[in-house]
């Protein structure tokens, strides 16, 4: 049944119901409409549901209605979303309605939607106790999952997704096997899992145009740019972020001003400082009590003077204010510039303190794939002598690697030796011999890293290891260096890096 049918049949019943009754069935339909439905498809719901109120007076509907009041709200970017779901939650935490579905999906939609999505995890353990129908259980295990992944647990949060697309698959609820497939497909790309990725990605897109999922649709395009960086494809990534800048995708996470921020600073590390300052022009700052608020005026000042040491001093300061969860990818991410930064300057010092601070951020979280990037720049790092930087050095990932939010920036040429615009993919180290051999086209920067550790002798299980990520992903990427550098196994490829780097 579509999901527009269904919601007819609960709004029929609604119509002969008693006003709690009414309300919940009105939620009942919002929840079916949710992941098809535009925002102005949804505010006849938030009328029902305050006509609903207003006749009972109870707080269970006062809830419901201050929920889809505040979701369609925001949505349709109106002021007063927030005010609505800070109440939805507060009559939540003031009543015993733990064993309520329907409240308790209430509660968890609203923190989300409020962008506070490590609030969630309180949530969860009400989630488990419910006796749930399987495709309710997809839904809201769906819920807590992103919820964990945005707050920055991805290791929890890729495993309920996982579980929430396979439970949505049983009962074929495809609108939720649809979204939470493709929420699950940024996690694996944050983690490394690039095979999976792609493979969620896929299935994402189809469900989507199965059911006709505008929600899921808009979001897909972050998803692949998240993908697009951990395979090193940098063309693809500045692609899908003017894509992403323009539709302005991922504002229901609050991501919009960090993908803003990431195309900004592609430009700027380029040498295109005019094109960065009209990217950010007419963009006001977010309030500090937005993710990432405390740091994105810092960040600002750094990509109109991306060589200012007051600027960089001054962004690396407003690290200390990214405390909460859902900061920690967005603290890795600026700590992983700024030290990338200091690295082709030759500060060796605080290059390695910045990215050694990358490092523990992505480890925490989870994301592996992103983790084994800044290992890159680590290693670069140790390339260098100990004066000034090699005046040749190939850039590094972090001239625009992946965000929280988006994925990578292309990685520019070094400022020092040539301003002019760059999009060669980073390297460095024993890694830059397998970037562009005897005219053959590039590797992207993961096959490369996985075609210097393969080239030291290191199995498939491994280079797995030691790169973070899946045996499979290390075989995907053999197969396409074995073909673009025309070698046909490991020896080969051993040989024909002793010849050239």
């Amino acid at each position: 049944m579509s999901s527009e049918i269904a919601a007819e049949r609960l709004l029929s019943a609604a119509d002969s119901a008693d006003p709690d009754q009414a309300a919940r069935l009105t939620f009942r339909a919002f929840v079916a409409l949710s992941r098809t439905a535009d925002a102005h498809q949804l505010l006849p719901l938030v009328s029902r549901a305050r006509e609903a109120h207003h006749a009972s007076r109870s707080t269970r509907t006062a809830l419901i209605h201050h929920t889809l009041t505040g979701i369609a709200a925001t949505r349709a970017g109106r002021a007063d979303g927030p005010e609505h779901l800070d109440t939805a939650v507060r009559i939540f935490d003031e009543n015993a309605f733990g064993t309520d579905p329907v409240l308790v999906e209430c509660a968890l939609t609203a923190v989300l939607t409020l962008m506070r999505p490590q609030q969630a995890r309180r949530l969860a353990p009400l989630v488990d106790a419910l006796d749930l129908v399987p495709a309710d259980r997809a839904r809201l295990t769906a819920l807590v999952g992103v919820g964990d992944a945005w707050a920055g647990n991805l290791v929890r949060g890729q495993a309920e997704l996982r579980e929430a697309a396979r439970l949505a698959a049983l009962c074929d609820s495809l609108d939720v096997q649809a979204e939470a497939t493709s929420w699950l497909a940024k996690c694996d790309a944050l983690r490394g899992d690039l095979d999976l990725a792609a493979a969620h990605l896929d299935q994402a897109r189809e469900l989507a145009a199965r059911v006709g999922s505008a929600w899921v649709a808009r979001h897909l395009p972050e998803c692949t740019a998240a993908l697009a960086f951990a395979r090193g494809d940098w063309d693809a990534w500045a692609g899908l972020l003017e894509l992403v800048v323009a539709t302005d995708t991922g504002v229901t996470a609050g991501l919009q001003h960090e993908h803003r921020w990431e195309l900004a600073t592609h430009h700027a590390l380029a040498g295109r400082a005019a094109v960065a300052a009209d990217v950010l022009a007419g963009v006001d700052d977010p309030p500090a009590s937005w993710p990432g608020g405390p740091a994105l005026p810092a960040w600002r000042a750094w990509i109109l003077a991306p060589d200012s040491p007051s600027a960089m001093a001054d962004l690396a300061a407003s690290l200390g204010g990214l405390t909460r969860p859902v900061e920690q990818l967005l603290a890795a991410r600026i700590a992983w510039l700024l030290g990338a930064h200091h690295g082709r300057a030759g500060r060796r010092g605080e290059a390695a303190r910045l990215l050694e601070q990358a490092c523990a951020g992505y480890a925490r979280t989870g994301a592996a794939g992103l983790l084994a990037l800044v290992l890159t720049d680590l290693r670069l790092l140790g390339d260098r002598p100990g004066g000034a930087a090699h005046a040749d050095a190939a850039p590094s990932a972090a001239s625009g690697g992946p965000a929280s939010s988006a994925g990578p920036a292309p990685a520019p040429a070094s400022r020092a030796v040539d301003p002019a615009p760059s999009d060669e993919p980073p390297a460095g180290g024993a890694v830059a011999a397998f970037v562009r051999w005897d005219g053959q086209p590039a590797l992207t920067d993961a096959e490369a890293r996985v075609a210097a550790v393969i080239a030291d002798g290191l199995s498939n299980r491994e280079a797995a290891q030691r790169l973070f990520v899946s045996v499979k992903t290390i075989e995907f990427h053999l197969g396409n260096i074995f073909r673009k550098l025309g070698v046909r196994n490991r020896t080969e490829l051993a040989a024909r890096r002793a010849r050239t780097g």
